[in-house]
């Protein structure tokens, strides 16, 4: 019995609920102890989907649940974040939810808790006047920038594998992130990314909306939730409520993020001012998940962040029948859902 099926024995035996019960009804667990220390491991530099940390840390959500979080740590990859949370380097991580779960297939002891984009922004990207992409054959003969490993190469792999692409349809170039130099500089006439961070960004550079062919991996086949917050099993196990209290916490920010973008984009550059010349990036960013994949009709139903069994289910068919995951797993142990229906998350 791993430690999340404990703590989920546990909340169906009464003792986790008592902790539910008393959050709920208004107590204050940080009020009676001194706050709890935590640091957070992005997957990447800062995004605006990274806006709930930096604002639930300014506005005092985290301080009112009884938490500290020391340190929100830029990343290089996805991948790396699963470790680092998994090993304890940090107690709390965001990345992208596929890696997650071919994570724990590789016995990487990660648990999602909240999924943030309810299905994956991955997409192809291509500049328009050079190479009109309208469908997955269109890449065929083209240089396309891609390092081995991480997110967008399990997307590449799912992709082509949905569509009947082979590695020999493409010309491959290796290349370590970020992609966009490359594409913009015409090293490469295709990238993987993400259409709520790579396409602002950009975009920014090659002449504002339009500029950009896009095939969206969710219009081909990619059916996968995107980036969420994530733990480890570890931290569920030994301090549930603490897991609760951080949850709750995010999820306000994440409603203050929704409410009012660009005051999460102005909190975001206080505390990385080296990003003020990114203010409209970081803006489009956080509208682009809001338009196409913040919510779902689980958020409508469950709150913002929710997930279920099918969803995750599905995900991890798609990595396993389009060969990015070598076996299967338990999709009921990818995630820990009880935290955000605790939470009372907003619903929309």
């Amino acid at each position: 019995m791993t430690m999340l099926d404990r703590w989920k024995r546990d909340v169906r035996s009464g003792r986790a609920a008592l902790f539910v019960a008393a959050l709920l009804s208004g107590a204050s667990l940080g009020a009676a102890n001194a706050a709890d220390a935590v640091s957070v491991q992005l997957d990447w530099v800062v995004r605006g989907n990274h806006a709930m940390f930096f604002v639930g840390k300014e506005k005092g959500y985290f301080a009112q649940n009884g938490i500290d979080v020391t340190a929100i740590r830029r990343g290089t990859g996805s991948s790396t974040t699963m470790r680092m949370v998994g090993n304890g380097n940090a107690e709390f991580g965001f990345g992208d939810l596929p890696t997650l779960a071919i994570a724990r297939s590789q016995d990487v002891p990660v648990v999602a808790l909240a999924a943030v984009n309810q299905k994956s922004p991955m997409a192809m990207i291509s500049i328009a006047a050079k190479h009109k992409l309208t469908k997955p054959q269109d890449l065929k003969g083209l240089t396309l920038a891609v390092q081995p490993s991480g997110s967008t190469a399990i997307f590449t792999r799912a992709f082509f594998a949905a569509n009947g692409l082979t590695d020999e349809d493409v010309k491959r170039a290796t290349v370590s992130p970020p992609y966009e130099n490359f594409l913009l500089l015409g090293r490469v006439d295709v990238v993987p990314g993400y259409v709520d961070a790579e396409v602002p960004e950009l975009e920014a550079h090659a002449g504002g909306p339009g500029s950009l062919s896009i095939l969206y991996g969710s219009d081909w086949g990619y059916n996968a939730y995107g980036s969420g917050l994530l733990t480890s099993e570890k931290l569920i196990a030994d301090k549930p409520d603490l897991v609760q209290r951080f949850v709750t916490a995010y999820l306000q920010a994440f409603k203050s993020v929704v409410e009012n973008p660009a005051e999460a984009v102005d909190i975001v550059i206080r505390a990385n001012p080296e990003y003020e010349p990114k203010r409209d990036v970081l803006l489009k960013q956080i509208e682009a998940d809001m338009k196409a994949s913040f919510f779902s009709d689980d958020t409508k139903a469950n709150g913002i962040g929710a997930m279920n069994k099918a969803t995750w289910e599905a995900t991890t068919k798609t990595l396993l029948d389009q060969g990015a995951m070598k076996q299967p797993i338990d999709a009921s142990a990818t995630f820990a859902g009880q935290f955000v229906k605790a939470a009372n998350a907003l619903r929309r």
